[in-house]
């Protein structure tokens, strides 16, 4: 067993950097030193509502450092991200083209824990202890099933190879994966933090005409310029049925509403709201994972308009983590600018107070900050 440093949080609002004890990997699995871990909407809301114990962190990336009798194409010292839609390639989802949704091994669609590496690969008080997604990436170690493991090579960074474990991903593969947002069209994006960014740049790559950022922060607007929007909206707070909002998309977009409209922003009030920015049979994507209770307006969804809530930009590791990563070698992805700030463990508070303050477009954990 390995003693390591990892953020442990009770899932009441409560967490601390304390030390668990990472065990060797079973035959199908593989122990990573974490290098790099992303910092999430999603970590902050698992620790104010798990109410169970958990390693935090769902991003990251890091070298291979040990690896179970049965994995072959995996070598020590490998650079590899972590994927957190894990999937087990056999069952029925997987089979129908659909691994983000795996029904084995995915930490949200599944019943079970399978996706979890063995019990005794992680230990808290020397008793076993989940991690975070199946993941547990704010953690000098981790165990984890060789599908969640995908490799990088020597020209990604870690800490831009942890925010694309997931932040990168759900925005980017919601644009390309889910509404296939075809060149020439429009395209409306509801809130400009990370995920939004991520839709604003894989709407420009995918050749959209028109790209509206929505954003109640001017500051933020003017980032979302420098990843590709042509055009923004300031809206106000009090503008909370998008009224305003729909006019000025109207008017942007030569007096038709937009062909596709993101909602990214994670406000459960604006569950609707790209409903409200698309013209008839559009297509509105929830990208930032609400899961409260919505009440909607059937006639928001006249006429032929769909309505999507991907998960996680349905990932396929295999596919889509070398297509994302290959654009930011090429430089057409900005990656490096979407960190705006760097932390350690002893620092995480500092991270999520940040976060929830709106002043990061992603903010990374830097665990190891050897190459």
């Amino acid at each position: 067993m390995i003693n390591a440093k990892a953020i442990v949080s009770d899932g009441q609002g409560n967490f601390q950097l304390s030390t668990i004890k990472v065990g060797a990997p079973g035959p199908k699995e593989v122990r990573v030193k974490i290098k790099a871990a992303g910092i999430c909407h999603t970590d902050w809301d698992s620790i104010q509502h798990w109410n169970k114990p958990f390693v935090v962190g769902h991003e990251g990336a890091g070298v291979v450092h040990a690896v179970g009798s049965e994995v072959k194409d995996l070598a020590v010292g490998e650079r590899v991200l972590l994927n957190w839609a894990i999937p087990c390639g056999q069952c029925f989802q997987c089979l129908e083209g659909n691994p983000h949704i795996c029904e084995q091994h995915s930490p949200v669609c599944s019943s079970g824990l399978a996706g979890h590496a063995h019990p005794e690969a992680c230990l808290h008080q020397e008793q076993p202890i989940e991690r975070s997604f199946h993941l547990g990436t704010m953690a000098e170690y981790t165990v984890v099933k060789r599908e969640a493991v995908t490799r990088i090579d020597s020209a990604i960074p870690y800490p831009v190879a942890a925010i694309t474990a997931c932040g990168v991903m759900t925005g980017w593969g919601s644009v390309v994966n889910a509404a296939n947002v075809k060149a020439g069209s429009s395209v409306c994006v509801i809130g400009c933090g990370g995920v939004g960014l991520n839709v604003i740049q894989a709407a420009k790559l995918s050749g959209a005409a028109t790209i509206i950022a929505i954003d109640i922060a001017e500051q933020r607007l003017t980032q979302a310029r420098r990843f590709g929007a042509n055009q923004t909206v300031l809206a106000s707070p009090s503008d909370v049925d998008f009224v305003a909002v729909a006019q000025q998309v109207k008017a942007l977009n030569g007096g038709r509403m937009a062909d596709y409209a993101f909602e990214c922003s994670a406000i459960p009030a604006l569950g609707s709201a790209p409903l409200k920015l698309i013209r008839s049979a559009g297509t509105a994507i929830q990208a930032s994972g609400i899961e409260q209770r919505i009440d909607f307006d059937c006639e928001l969804f006249e006429w032929d308009k769909l309505y999507l809530n991907p998960l996680y930009g349905q990932c396929n590791p295999e596919r889509d983590f070398p297509r994302i990563l290959a654009l930011y070698r090429n430089g057409q992805l900005l990656l490096d600018e979407l960190i705006s700030n760097t932390y350690t463990l002893e620092t995480l508070a500092d991270g999520l107070a940040d976060m929830l303050a709106g002043k990061l477009a992603k903010g990374v954990v830097i665990i190891d900050p050897t190459p």
